[in-house]
């Protein structure tokens, strides 16, 4: 059933930072979040977490509504998150920042079917073409080697839905590809992905539908095709791309 959200609204003193927004990202399909910066995608994000508590509106996941659930208990019935910023150990290497993870999420999860965070490791590292770099310390990387490894990180915890904010960022044209292999690949394997990116190429390739935020409110939602000849999305968002982070 993936992720459900449901007319969610978020007011910042007298500013709605959302209003009235819903949203689908089914199990085994990418879905992508666009929009001008501002527009309430990482606010979005935030209120899916349980990091930000709306005004009205719900969260559901599986069917379950999340409703006065923490961030630690959503991780744990199976969202799992990225963020715009590189979160890894920086003094640990590739391999031991995905064992840490994997060690984490058995730990806190007590999953009788979980693997040993070491063997999950070893899978994500050959899932994830990090095998050449598993010795090397993750403060040694460039910043795209770095998003494949925050990625692992995030599934060694397995979860069911993935959110990722701007994962692409500071990744090479070959880097994105291989990324968008593994996005795919995600999606087949049953995951339910939302994926938030200014990457168009990235978004249109990978997305079986997107939705545009625009002052926190849907302005569109349709599949890549659509969006790409929507007028309304043209004009606010698509013609005067800027790349830039997402606030």
């Amino acid at each position: 059933m993936g992720l459900e959200v449901t007319d969610v609204s978020v007011h910042f003193g007298g500013l709605a930072a959302l209003s009235d927004v819903s949203l689908e990202a089914p199990d085994g399909s990418i879905t992508g979040l666009i929009g001008p910066n501002g527009a309430g995608k990482t606010t979005l994000f935030n209120v899916i977490m349980g990091m930000q508590r709306p005004v009205g509106g719900t969260v559901r996941l599986g069917g379950r509504d999340l409703r006065g659930l923490s961030p630690h208990r959503r991780a744990r019935l199976g969202l799992g998150r990225t963020f715009q910023r590189l979160e890894l150990f920086g003094t640990l290497t590739v391999r031991e920042n995905l064992a840490v993870a994997a060690s984490m999420g058995q730990r806190r999860f007590s999953r009788a079917d979980t693997v040993h965070p070491q063997a999950l490791a070893e899978s994500l590292l050959d899932h994830l073409g990090l095998a050449s770099v598993a010795e090397v310390r993750a403060d040694a990387l460039p910043t795209g080697t770095g998003r494949l490894v925050e990625l692992g990180r995030a599934m060694a915890v397995k979860p069911t839905v993935l959110l990722l904010d701007e994962p692409a960022s500071g990744q090479d044209s070959e880097e994105t590809t291989r990324f968008a292999s593994v996005l795919r690949g995600l999606a087949d394997d049953g995951l339910a992905v939302l994926l938030v990116e200014h990457d168009m190429e990235l978004v249109m390739g990978v997305c079986r539908q997107v939705v545009v935020l625009d002052y926190g409110r849907v302005l569109f939602t349709g599949d890549p095709a659509a969006v790409q000849q929507d007028p309304d999305v043209q004009q606010a968002y698509l013609g005067s791309l800027s790349g830039a982070p997402d606030g």
